[in-house]
């Protein structure tokens, strides 16, 4: 039997809405419908607050940084939101911390700056959102930054492009993790147009 994974998202004010929506989806129903349920997902923030995502969407965090339970997965999207949260120590060294302890780290977007402010993009492969390439090449100049890429993996670092790509990724680790099989499964439920062009070895940097 497999084994069941928490998977966290990341959440703050000005966060990129289809950046953990996206995911949360692709995670949330796979293996739903034959009862399987192999990912537990929920959202954590650094406070228990409405977080207005953009638009002005508020969605209520379900832990915080404090009472998180321990992620086998966590993800860090992106949004205008990062700019700010860079700058947030406490939140760069709760991504640096909990990184340690995860299988998989994954970052969606501009959630690529914020790790590459937690020192874990050094000597890796990257992507982010277009409009946000050049920042990330000055934040992280020891990393290579492929613009061209919808995804990069580094095994245990996964990163994607902008706002839709991290529904590509997303069901690229439900493949990585649980076989093509599934994660096309899924990607037909959701009614999403997903190909895996390859075989997943193909896709590690």
């Amino acid at each position: 039997m497999t084994q069941r994974r928490n998977v966290a998202i990341l959440i703050f004010d000005e966060v990129e809405i289809l950046d953990f929506c996206g995911p949360y989806e692709v995670f949330g129903v796979t293996g739903k419908r034959n009862g399987s349920e192999p990912f537990n997902v929920y959202t954590v923030a650094e406070e228990r607050r409405p977080i207005i995502a953009r638009n002005q969407l508020s969605v209520n965090p379900q832990y915080t940084l404090l009472d998180c339970p321990r992620s086998h997965i966590l993800l860090v999207p992106g949004g205008f939101g990062t700019r700010r949260e860079m700058h947030n120590s406490a939140l760069i060294d709760w991504i640096k911390e909990r990184s340690q302890q995860a299988e998989l780290l994954l970052s969606v977007c501009t959630g690529a700056l914020l790790l590459a402010k937690a020192g874990l993009l050094e000597g890796l492969t990257a992507t982010t959102h277009h409009g946000a390439i050049d920042l990330l090449k000055q934040v992280a100049p020891n990393t290579r930054v492929k613009p061209d890429k919808r995804f990069v993996d580094n095994g245990s670092i996964i990163l994607s492009a902008g706002i839709a790509a991290g529904i590509d990724m997303s069901l690229y680790v439900v493949a990585k993790l649980l076989g093509e099989q599934q994660a096309r499964e899924t990607a037909e439920y959701m009614e999403y147009d997903w190909q895996l062009s390859g075989k997943l070895e193909n896709y590690l940097e």
